[in-house]
C-alpha cells in the first residue's frame, strides 16, 4: 500500500520583524512595524502590533492610527534575502522536493524522508528546532497529505508552533472551518457563498456540485473538490516566474501626466533590467494605478514580440495610461508589470516591412544592455535614460509578499 504524502508548509513568523529583532533584542514582545518611509505600506508587524489591528499591506498611516505606540523600523531587504537563502538551503537538506512560495515560506514534500528523519510529527519538531538553532528565528509548520491543507494547518500553528492533520482526520478538520479558509475564496466569493447560506466548509461540501457550477462555473467545481479534500496539486520544486513588476508610491498624489509618464519610464527600465538579468522576455505588460481614495485600477496589453527593453515596456505602459483618458482622481501609486514571460530574450526577426523600426528597437535594447554592464561594473554610478538622471525617485511601495 502506497504511503500517504507528507507535505509540510513552513512559514516564518513575522519574518521581517523577527529578522530586525536579531539586532534589537530590547524590542522583543513590543509593538514593532517594518515599513518604508513616508506613505508606504506595512511589510511586517509583530504580534503585539497585530493585536491592535495592524497587518501586512496596510497603509502605514492607518497602522499608526491603530497602533500609535508602535516602533517603526525601515526594511533591510538585503538582510532578509540573505536569511531567506540560508533557510531555503536548509530545507534543501531535508528534501529535493521544495517549492518556495516567497522569501519566508515553502512547501516541502517529506514523503521520502520518513526512514531518514522520522515521523511527520518528529520532522515538524525538527524543522522548528533547527531553524531556531541555526537562525534564531521562529517558524510555524503545518503538515498534511494535501498542499492546501498543510498551508491551512500552518496558519493554525501560528505563532511559532506546529499543527498536524493526519489523513484520517482530513475531512473532520476541513469541515470545521469557515469557507474563507479555502484557497480561492476571497472577499467577493465569500460574500456570494454567504448569500447562499454557505458559511462553513461542511455546508459547502453538502451543496450539490452542479449548484456550485451553475453559480461559479469551473471555480465552483474546484471549491466543491477542496471541500471534500480533493486536490491533485503536487509540490513543484521549480516554479517559473510568471511576472516581474515594480511599483512606486508618491510622497504627494500626482495629477500631472508628464510626471506619471516619467515614473512609468523609470519603472519600465527597472523591470526590464530584471528581465535581462533573468534571461526572460515579456509578451505582455500591465499598468497599475492606485487613486487617492486607495481604489486600484489595472490595464494590460499584449506585445507583438517578447521584449527585454525598458523603452518598449514604457511605450506600451504609456499607451495604456493615455487610453484611460481624463483621470477621475490624482494618482497615489503607479506600477508596471511584465507578464507572459518566456526564455525568449527579445531578439527580433527583422521583417521587410518594419525593418527600420525593428532595427531601432534592437539598437535601444543593445544600449540598455550596455547600461547593465556599466551598472554591474560601477554600482555607485547612475546610468539610465537622460530624462531620469536628474529626477529623484518616488518612495518605494513594499512589494514583497505578505509576511507571516
Amino acid at each position: 500500500m502506497a504511503r500517504a504524502p507528507i507535505i509540510a508548509h513552513a512559514d516564518m513568523d513575522a519574518f521581517y520583524v523577527e529578522a530586525e529583532l536579531l539586532d534589537k533584542p530590547q524590542l522583543h514582545g513590543q509593538k514593532v512595524i517594518v515599513a518604508g518611509e513616508g506613505r508606504s505600506v506595512v511589510l511586517s508587524a509583530s504580534y503585539p502590533a497585530r493585536a491592535d489591528g495592524v497587518h501586512s499591506a496596510m497603509p502605514l498611516s492607518r497602522a499608526m492610527r491603530l497602533s500609535p505606540d508602535s516602533t517603526v523600523l525601515p526594511p533591510q531587504m538585503s538582510r532578509y534575502r540573505e536569511l531567506s537563502a540560508g533557510i531555503m538551503a536548509y530545507f534543501d537538506t531535508l528534501t529535493e522536493r521544495k517549492e518556495q512560495l516567497s522569501v519566508d515560506e515553502a512547501f516541502l514534500d517529506l514523503t521520502g524522508a520518513v526512514r531518514r528523519l522520522g515521523t511527520a510529527a518528529q520532522m515538524a519538531a525538527m524543522i522548528r528546532r533547527d531553524i531556531r538553532a541555526q537562525f534564531s528565528l521562529p517558524v510555524s509548520v503545518g503538515i498534511a497529505d494535501r498542499k492546501f491543507i498543510a498551508k491551512i494547518a500552518s496558519t493554525h500553528a501560528k505563532p511559532d508552533g506546529m499543527f498536524l492533520v493526519p489523513p484520517e482526520e482530513r475531512l473532520r478538520f476541513l469541515h470545521s472551518l469557515p469557507v474563507t479558509a479555502l484557497w480561492g475564496v476571497g472577499g467577493k466569493t465569500a460574500e456570494a457563498l454567504h448569500r447562499m447560506g454557505l458559511r462553513t466548509v461542511d455546508q459547502l461540501a453538502a451543496t450539490p456540485r452542479e449548484t456550485l457550477r451553475r453559480r461559479f462555473g469551473v471555480s465552483g467545481e474546484h471549491l466543491h473538490d477542496l471541500a471534500w479534500g480533493h486536490d491533485p496539486r503536487q509540490v513543484e520544486p521549480v516554479r517559473a516566474e510568471k511576472s516581474i513588476g515594480a511599483e512606486d508610491t508618491f510622497a504627494v498624489d500626482i495629477s500631472s501626466t508628464q510626471q506619471l509618464s516619467t515614473e512609468l519610464l523609470r519603472l519600465s527600465h527597472r523591470v526590464a533590467a530584471r528581465l535581462r538579468a533573468a534571461g526572460l522576455g515579456a509578451s505582455g505588460v500591465s499598468l497599475k494605478l492606485r487613486w487617492s481614495d486607495f481604489s486600484t485600477l489595472s490595464r494590460s496589453a499584449t506585445l507583438a514580440h517578447p521584449t527585454q527593453s525598458g523603452s518598449q515596456l514604457h511605450q506600451h505602459a504609456a499607451a495604456l495610461l493615455h487610453a484611460l483618458g481624463e483621470r477621475p482622481q490624482a494618482v497615489r501609486l503607479i506600477g508596471v508589470r511584465a507578464e507572459r514571460l518566456s526564455t525568449d530574450d527579445g531578439a527580433l526577426q527583422l521583417s521587410l516591412t518594419d525593418a527600420g523600426e525593428d532595427a531601432h528597437q534592437e539598437e535601444r535594447l543593445a544600449a540598455e544592455r550596455a547600461l547593465d554592464a556599466v551598472a554591474g561594473r560601477f554600482p555607485t554610478v547612475s546610468a539610465g535614460p537622460a530624462s531620469l538622471l536628474k529626477r529623484p525617485p518616488a518612495s518605494p511601495e513594499g512589494s514583497a509578499g505578505a509576511d507571516g
